[in-house]
């Protein structure tokens, strides 16, 4: 019965950020939110992991790449110059960064038939991060293509 309560304590405090964040509007503040429900997801993805229930690991990595996707929205709707107003930007792409270590550590232990769709979570995630950081640093190398490198010539 003790242990069955710290769980349903967990459970509840997911639910509750997850509402919070859902409600909203600042877009800074929705992007702060993100740390916390995104420990909360993967504290949840963990206990799955370790239960065997990879349906719950992928269901809960697919909601936190969509609540990155709703704070990113957010914050491009709000704040559309990221270089002049980088803060939740920047709380973003490092929030972003664990999400995609977590997603790689649980493609590792995850079941075939759970692998794609784990993929495709990594993949929209690097999307993401590839957009994100276009917008935090528009004018630098990593926004154009450069060419090759041409040999020189020996005398």
């Amino acid at each position: 019965m003790l242990l069955v309560l710290p769980l349903c304590a967990k459970g509840q405090e997911l639910k509750d950020l997850q509402a919070q964040f859902d409600k909203e509007s600042n877009a800074v503040h929705k992007a702060k939110m993100l740390n916390r429900l995104g420990e909360a997801q993967f504290a949840e993805v963990r206990r799955a992991e370790r239960a065997g229930d990879s349906s719950i690991v992928g269901l809960t990595l697919e909601k936190y790449r969509d609540n990155v996707r709703a704070a990113f929205d957010s914050l491009k709707k709000q704040h559309p110059d990221a270089e002049k107003q980088p803060n939740g930007y920047r709380h973003l792409e490092i929030e972003l960064r664990k999400g995609i270590r977590e997603v790689k550590e649980s493609l590792l232990i995850a079941p075939e038939p759970y692998q794609p769709p784990l993929e495709l979570v990594r993949l929209d995630l690097l999307a993401m991060d590839d957009e994100l950081l276009k917008l935090l640093f528009p004018l630098r190398p990593l926004n154009q293509k450069s060419p090759l490198p041409q040999p020189e010539k020996q005398p």
